[in-house]
Order: C-alpha cells, then sequence, then structure tokens
C-alpha cells in the first residue's frame, strides 16, 4: 500500500476502503490483475463498465454482485449526493460479464464514513453502516434472491396477521405497531409497557414471528445485567408459541453469552452490553461487571467506549437488536455497541425519558404507562407512607469525650476511642461513613409499630423488600429487623451479589413464607418478578428518576387471591395495591414520575364518589383517587359483587367506570376537549380556564354513571372488605404518614438549590460574577455555565435545573414555556437566585425582551436606523446569546453566521461600528 506521504485526498480513502475490505475478508485487485479466484470474494479496483470505470466492482463466488463508489474524507456530509453516481454504475453493463440485471449491494465509501444501499430491497434506502461485511454475507443475501426469498425487508413486508389468542390487548397494540414500523424500515422503534405489563413476552413472540415468518438470521437480547439476562433466558426457555405445540428453544438455538463462544448456529443471544463490548474488543471480562447495571456505576466516565471492526462478529451479525431497560444510560455510554450492528434496534422500557425518545427518533410503537395499567387490571396502585426521623433529616452531633466505637467496613473490627471534640455530621454520611444505629432502628420500630395502620387485618408482615445503600448498611438493617421484631435468622435475609446464593434466597422470598423481608441493594431493583411483595420500604435516596420508577416497579405486579394467600395466608383477598414506606425521602422529590394514583388517602371512598357526581371534587386529584380506590376495591369484588354494582349502574361494569375516569383526566384528552371549548387550533395552547372547564365536562359525563344507590352499594361493600384505623405518631419521629405535600416539596428544593449556588459561590467563576460582580455578567461564557452544571450534576443530581424550575414554577404559580435545556434553565434560575429577576423568567424571553427594548432606543431618535440585512445579523447574535449567553468574535466563523458570510460580511455591513455592536448586544441582552 502506498505511503500517505504526498497522496491525495482521493488516494487516501481509497487505502482505507482497501484496508476495511482486507479486515472483511475481501481480496483487493487491480483491473490489471484480475484473478477471481484468488477468493471467495474479490474487490476489483477500476472495473471498466458501459458508463466508466466503477471505483470498486465486488465479486461473490466469481459472481458481480456490487460497487463501491470512492470518495474523499471531507464528502462525508454530502456522501448521500453521490448515490445516483454509483446506481448509474451498478446499471452498467460491465466489461467481460453479461450481467443482465443491475448489480443489487451499492456502497458509496469516503474509508472513514460508508452507506449501504440493497437495490432489490422494497424501497431502496441507503444506510449508514459501520464497515463492509464480509463476503459470505453477501453469498447468503444473494442466494436467497435467487430462491425468490427476497430481501429480509421484503420479507418483513409480507408478515401474516397476528394471532392475537392469549395476548393482552396491549400486546397486540405493541406488536402490530412494531411489525407496522418494520414495513415502513423504520431502523429503531421504542415499545414502552409498564412494568408488568408483559413486555419481555411481547418481544419474544416477536422475535418468534420475526425468525419463523421474516427468516431472520439472528437476534440480540440486549441486558445490561447477568440477572436481566438469565430471567429473559428462563422466558425464552418457557414461552409456548401459539401455533406450535414445542417450545421456543425446542424449535431455536438460544444461547446466552457466558464466554467468548458465540456459536455459529444460535439464532437468539442472550447477552450484556458489557460481554458484548469485550467481545468486540476481543479482551477478557471481569464478571463481576455484568452483576450491576452501568447506569449505578459513578466510576464509569460517560464518554462514548472505542468500539473497533471484528471479524468475529461482524456488523452484520444480527439482523435484529432488542435492548431491555433500554431508558438506561448505557445506549448513551456503550452506544457504539449498539450502533456497530447493521440491525433494526428495539427498546423496551417501563419508563422512557427525552433521551429515550431522542435515542428512537420519537418512533414509539407502544405506549401503555403504569396508570392504564393500573386501570386494565395488570398492574395495581401505590401509596406512599413517611417516615421521618430526626437523624435522617438533620443528621446529628458526636459529643466530646464519649466512648465511639470505630469500625472496619469490610471485615467489621472495631476499636473503641474517646472523641476529641464535638463533631457534626450531616444526614448524608449516615450509614457511610457514621453509622448510627439508633437511626436504623428509630425507622425499622416505627414501621413495626405502624404495621397495623398500613396493612390492617393482617396477622403476618406482609412480604416487604428493604432498599439498603450498601452492604454494610444491608447487614446492619438486617440485624435490627431480626431484633426488633423478635424473629429468627429465617425471617429477614439479604438478597444482594455479595450474599451467599442469593438465587436461591430470591425463590424463597419469591415462593414460600419465608422471608417475611428481604434487604437488597441492588440486585433486585429492577426487572426482577416477585408478585407477593407488597411493601418497598427505601433507606437509600435514589438519584436518577428512572431507577426509582424501576425500583417501585417490583411492587406493581398483580396476584391473585390463593396465590397471594399461599405466602401470605391472613391476605383476605387478590393483591390490590403495594405501599411505599419512604423512610429518606426518596419520594418528596419531584423525580418521581408516575404519581400514586390514590393521592387523598384520608378522603373516605364515599365522600369522594360524592364530590364528583354533585361536581365539588373534579379536580385530577379527587378523580384519580376514586378511580384508584375502585380499582383497589375490584380487585377484593366476587362476582357477585360485581354483578351487583353494574345492575345499579345500568349495566357498567366497575372496572369500565374506573377507565372512564381515567381518561377523563388523561391530559392529551383535556387538552383536545379544552381546544374545542377555546375554538382554537389543535396545536395551540387554549389556557387554564379552558381546560378547567374541559376537565369538568368530561369528568362530568364520565361520573354520570354514578347515582345515591350505586355510591351507597359501592360503600357498603367496601365496609364489608376494609378496616378503618386511627394514625398516630410516635414521640421520636418528626412525621409518620401518608405523603402529599408537593409545595413543601418544591421549598425544600428551591431551598437546596440556593444553599448549594451560595456554597459555590466563591469557587465557580460564573457564580463569583452573578454574586459578587454583577455587572460582568455579560462576561459570562457558555464554558462556564456547562462547568457549573457539570459540577451541579456531579455533586447534587437531584437539583437538576429543569427540575428546580418546576419546583420555582409550582412556588410562583408560573404558567408559562419551560426552558428549553438544563443551561437555559440554569442560567435563569441563578438570575432568580440572585434577585437580577424578581419573578421566574425564562432566560429566552428576558434576551428577546431586552433586545426588543434596545432596538427601540436605537431607532427612537434621529439617528441611522438598522437595515434590513443588519437586522437579520442582529437577530441571528440574539438567537446565539439565547442558547450560548455570549459572543465572541471567532463565533461568527461558525454556524449559522459563517452562511451569512461571516466576520467579513457582518464588517461590511457595520464597518468599525461592529465590535461596539457585540458588545453593546452582550452586555444589553443579558441586563
Amino acid at each position: 500500500m502506498a505511503s500517505s506521504l504526498n497522496q491525495t485526498p482521493e488516494q487516501r480513502a481509497r487505502d482505507r476502503i482497501d484496508r476495511k475490505l482486507i479486515d472483511a475478508g475481501w481480496v483487493v485487485q487491480d483491473k490489471t490483475a484480475i484473478n477471481l479466484n484468488a477468493g471467495p470474494g474479490v474487490a476489483v479496483r477500476e472495473y471498466q463498465t458501459d458508463v466508466g470505470p466503477a471505483d470498486y466492482v465486488l465479486f461473490v463466488e466469481r459472481q458481480a454482485v456490487g460497487v463501491i463508489e470512492a470518495k474523499p474524507e471531507d464528502w462525508g456530509h454530502k456522501i448521500t449526493t453521490v448515490e445516483d453516481q454509483a446506481d448509474g454504475y451498478a446499471n452498467a453493463k460491465l466489461k467481460w460479464i453479461k450481467n443482465e440485471e443491475p448489480l443489487p449491494f451499492v456502497y458509496q465509501s469516503t474509508g472513514t464514513i460508508t452507506r449501504f444501499t440493497n437495490g432489490r430491497d422494497p424501497a431502496p434506502r441507503s444506510r449508514e453502516i459501520f464497515h463492509f461485511p464480509r463476503p459470505e454475507e453477501l453469498a447468503r443475501w444473494r442466494e436467497r434472491l435467487n430462491d425468490n426469498q427476497g430481501t429480509l425487508r421484503e420479507r418483513l413486508r409480507k408478515l401474516p396477521p397476528l394471532n392475537t389468542a392469549g395476548l393482552r390487548d396491549c400486546q397486540i397494540t405493541a406488536i402490530t405497531n412494531l411489525e407496522d414500523s418494520f414495513k415502513q424500515d423504520k431502523p429503531r422503534a421504542l415499545v414502552q409497557m409498564a412494568t408488568g405489563s408483559g413486555k419481555t413476552y411481547t418481544a419474544i413472540t416477536a422475535a418468534y414471528r420475526l425468525l419463523k415468518y421474516a427468516k431472520a438470521k439472528r437476534i440480540l437480547f440486549l441486558v445490561d445485567t447477568k440477572n436481566l439476562g438469565e430471567q429473559a433466558e428462563q422466558e425464552f426457555m418457557a414461552y409456548l408459541p401459539i401455533d406450535d405445540n414445542r417450545k421456543f428453544t425446542e424449535l431455536y438455538t438460544v444461547q446466552r453469552l457466558k464466554s467468548s463462544y458465540v456459536a455459529s448456529d444460535s439464532q437468539v443471544c442472550i447477552s450484556t452490553i458489557q460481554r458484548m463490548y469485550s467481545l468486540l474488543k476481543g479482551e477478557e471480562l471481569d464478571e463481576a461487571t455484568e452483576e450491576d447495571n452501568p447506569t449505578e456505576k459513578k466510576s464509569l466516565k460517560k464518554e462514548p467506549l472505542p468500539v473497533v471492526y471484528n471479524d468475529k462478529i461482524p456488523p452484520e451479525f444480527f439482523d435484529f437488536i432488542i435492548i431491555d431497560e433500554c431508558h438506561r444510560s448505557i445506549y448513551n455510554l456503550w452506544r457504539q455497541v449498539i450502533e456497530y450492528f447493521d440491525a433494526y434496534l428495539i427498546g423496551l422500557t417501563a419508563t422512557p425519558d427525552k433521551r429515550t425518545y431522542g435515542f428512537f427518533r420519537k418512533n414509539v410503537v407502544s405506549e401503555y404507562d403504569h396508570e392504564k395499567a393500573v386501570a386494565d387490571g395488570v398492574n395495581v396502585g401505590n401509596e406512599v407512607y413517611l417516615i421521618e426521623t430526626k437523624k435522617t433529616k438533620s443528621g446529628g452531633v458526636i459529643e466530646a469525650r464519649q466512648q465511639i466505637e470505630k469500625r472496619e467496613r469490610l471485615t467489621r473490627q472495631y476499636r473503641w476511642e474517646t472523641q476529641d471534640e464535638d463533631e457534626a455530621y450531616s444526614a448524608k454520611q449516615l450509614d457511610r461513613d457514621i453509622v448510627n444505629p439508633d437511626q436504623i432502628r428509630t425507622v425499622i420500630r416505627t414501621f413495626r409499630d405502624k404495621l397495623p395502620d398500613i396493612f390492617p387485618g393482617r396477622q403476618e408482615v406482609p412480604k416487604t423488600l428493604i432498599f439498603a445503600k450498601t452492604d454494610s448498611h444491608a447487614d446492619d438493617i438486617i440485624q435490627t429487623v431480626r431484633e426488633e421484631f423478635g424473629e429468627s435468622n429465617a425471617f429477614c435475609k439479604k438478597i444482594t451479589h455479595n450474599a451467599d446464593d442469593p438465587k436461591s434466597v430470591l425463590n424463597q422470598f419469591r415462593n414460600d413464607y419465608y422471608p417475611r423481608i428481604a434487604v437488597t441493594v441492588d440486585m433486585i431493583a429492577t426487572g426482577t418478578d416477585v408478585r407477593p411483595l407488597e411493601c418497598l420500604l427505601f433507606m437509600r435516596d435514589v438519584k436518577s428518576k428512572n431507577y426509582f420508577e424501576q425500583m417501585k416497579g417490583r411492587g406493581t405486579r398483580t396476584l391473585d387471591a390463593d396465590g397471594l394467600k399461599k405466602v401470605t395466608p391472613s391476605a383476605n383477598s387478590a393483591k390490590t395495591h403495594y405501599v411505599i414506606v419512604d423512610a429518606i425521602g426518596v419520594t418528596q422529590s419531584l423525580k418521581t414520575a408516575s404519581q400514586p394514583l390514590i393521592t387523598k388517602p384520608g378522603v373516605s371512598l364515599k365522600e369522594l364518589a360524592m364530590g364528583v357526581m354533585m361536581g365539588a371534587a373534579r379536580d385530577e386529584d379527587s378523580v384519580s383517587s376514586l378511580a384508584g380506590r375502585l380499582a383497589r376495591l375490584d380487585k377484593q369484588l366476587n362476582d357477585k359483587d360485581r354483578a351487583r354494582i353494574a345492575e345499579k349502574a345500568d349495566g357498567t361494569p366497575l372496572t369500565l367506570i374506573v377507565g372512564e375516569l381515567l381518561n377523563a383526566i388523561n391530559p392529551d384528552v383535556v387538552e383536545q376537549k379544552a381546544c374545542e371549548i377555546a375554538q382554537v387550533p389543535a396545536s395551540s395552547n387554549p389556557g387554564d380556564n379552558a381546560r378547567d372547564k374541559a376537565r369538568d365536562q368530561l369528568v362530568g359525563e364520565a361520573a354520570k354513571v354514578f347515582n345515591g344507590e350505586l355510591i351507597e352499594l359501592i360503600d357498603t361493600i367496601r365496609r364489608e372488605k376494609e378496616q378503618t384505623i386511627v394514625h398516630e405518631d410516635l414521640d421520636e419521629l418528626n412525621h409518620a404518614g401518608w405523603a402529599g405535600d408537593k409545595t413543601e416539596n418544591a421549598k425544600q428544593m428551591v431551598q437546596d438549590f440556593a444553599e448549594y449556588m451560595d456554597e459555590h459561590r466563591d469557587e465557580i467563576e460564573a457564580l463569583t460574577i452573578y454574586y459578587s460582580q454583577p455587572a460582568r455578567r455579560s462576561e459570562v461564557t457558555y464554558d462556564m455555565i456547562k462547568t457549573l452544571l457539570e459540577a451541579l450534576q456531579q455533586d447534587r443530581p437531584k437539583l437538576a435545573p429543569l427540575r428546580v424550575w418546576q419546583a420555582y414554577a409550582h412556588l410562583e404559580n408560573y404558567q408559562g414555556d419551560s426552558p428549553i435545556s438544563d443551561l437555559t434553565a440554569l442560567v435563569a434560575l441563578i438570575r432568580r437566585v440572585t434577585n437580577i429577576d424578581q419573578t421566574l423568567t425564562p432566560f429566552a424571553a428576558t434576551v428577546k425582551e431586552n433586545f426588543k427594548r434596545w432596538i427601540f432606543q436605537r431607532h427612537s431618535g434621529a439617528g441611522e436606523k438598522f437595515n434590513e440585512e443588519q437586522m437579520t445579523w442582529l437577530t441571528l447574535i440574539r438567537d446565539h446569546i439565547t442558547s450560548s449567553f455570549h459572543l465572541e468574535r471567532d463565533d461568527l466563523e461558525m454556524a449559522p453566521f459563517d452562511s451569512k458570510g461571516g466576520l467579513g460580511r457582518m464588517y461590511q455591513l457595520f464597518g468599525d461600528q461592529m465590535d461596539g455592536v457585540i458588545e453593546e448586544l452582550n452586555r444589553e441582552l443579558v441586563a
């Protein structure tokens, strides 16, 4: 290969293409030295056609199958413009060969970027690929074309109708929409289904149809923990197709990857993303890295990991990748692993966020959230019970001259020493640096004492999962639980990766009477099915909103009366709900995405129903609480009770009443109705008054089913099923009771944010300027704000600017637009905290208002006015400052200014006044 010295860009591109072809198993030859017997795949340079020489013609088993159009590296941004040129060579007559049809496989490449079009697809569309495929793969594609089996995309268009027997409505919707997405050749699809609604079963059903009808070569089922991989393997093994009496694993080869060996005949591979990365890199994997999901690893740098071509697992190895729990940041950190493969991507999650929607290009084929699942009886709802102690909230003080115990974290060996001086410790230090046994004991004792209030009528402790901070913390909790409940070792056990035989203990917790309480750090925080679980006790905080939602999902699974009584004998009905006992404040932040359906546990069911019927209580909380109560009651009813209720409701079953109530407060439905009332287009803002009227009308329509006799009957049946308990606080507690004060949560977040800003005002440059030298705020740059945001994310991830913005908006009753990003939200919040803005104001609104004022002042006198083109430039600068906070001269050579002529054009327009105008805008727009 020629030296790169003095080569043209075209020659360097061809050298890169040559290397990639050789890595993929191709023999690269010049047109003057053609030998099609040199290997299974031969790439001939400058092969002659009747429209001129093609850069490369690809031969497989001596047959021409494709062409490559090579371009220099700087063509990467416009490589799609040469598609027609490449197609011309594919359709041309080749010298020395009688090719009757166009060559099917067409590539355009710079050696850095490569795009591929399969000309035999129903609607040929180019796509970017990581690397050229191996000759064996093109031979397989060509063989299928010769056998009239068509391409994969052609076969996807011919998938037969779904047999819906045994599937839930939400599963039918997900599979049907997913297959419609494939037929449109959309490369990524997101399946959002609530925890417990059967995501994995849905995915396996889709995989079965892809293998059977679309003749998919191989499917990757990607997880991020070993535990999830094992669980998926069990579900594949248990899956029985509706149209075959053989199990999935009898029909297709399923391999869970446990080493570097990947079976060539496997049709489904189950792997952690950590293992797949190690395979691509050709490195050994420390199996401990598969135990925990990467999201929780603080040491993992959030930078793309370098993935290179691996001929043993080439990009064409999988046709489809199913990504379990795709909401986590693995697709961000490990994105290259996923995008290495030329495969359709199918995301599964219960809790997508903005990044998830962005990654899957907003192609959401299923939206089935927790609230819908509760209304359908697929999930159960939750209630929140708070336990707040003085030490948990405020920390404490170790007083001087007292004897204190020092304990090693791992060996737990201890020694005693005398405390030299008073030492204060914060709540965050508890169970990490400082262990206060009495704090743990206070929480556990309160939980024990309040169980009759939380679960009336139970003779045994409901199955409870406690989330601990660390393994050491878990050990302390276990010892305290056993002592306070006066029970044996079997009563409370640890289920963590470091525990002895955690799988056996998990099975006992799931199926047997003992243990009643399990303590974990995060082994069963996500993706593990324990249906009898009725209580989650949080003694650790959680940074990630989505991770918290997943942890809550452990309690949402339904269970019939017989199944629940098997492990909890005193249960008198099916599982109706689960309770979050919050002993750390985890539910009091604004991160909780799915709020409890029952937000008014202190109001009786009869009062709620009467209020909704009469129109006195048609707010979202009241209607949501009523729907949640009725959904819970339905779980306790027998057929006779349901018939009695339906009779008084003019034949309407209770489940339908619940669904109609929830639909009446569905934000999309309310918004549509509000637009009709306000007589504005559907995409407009109808205003809060119209929304209130819309909700009132919709709830009124849904509430027409209620009458005095029906409500009295429901209340009579309810009294037969429940007891009313009076709640009492213990003396040593600050608070124990049901959650529900959003205002207090918002006040705390605002206070925490203001304290963080004040604490770091002398350390972070942007804060120093805003606090100490506000007149210099025009000098604050994008990089300064970004540095502050990164520090905030590292130190206090709960104080995400958009969340703090929501807290301020709630407290100040702000109804306007929200910021577009954390960065712009952060600037607006700093201005609010430092009282530059007296009320909450989006930074974009501040800049626009200041810009209008500045233009008005410049045009108000008899002086020279800005012309139209100058105003265009000034508006561009305004928009730049809105998103980047400050304009430098160098910015004028970047987008969008460069397309308008850059620095030179601005100087032509403004002359010697240019620098003065820039300085004025930087100062005035952030005033």
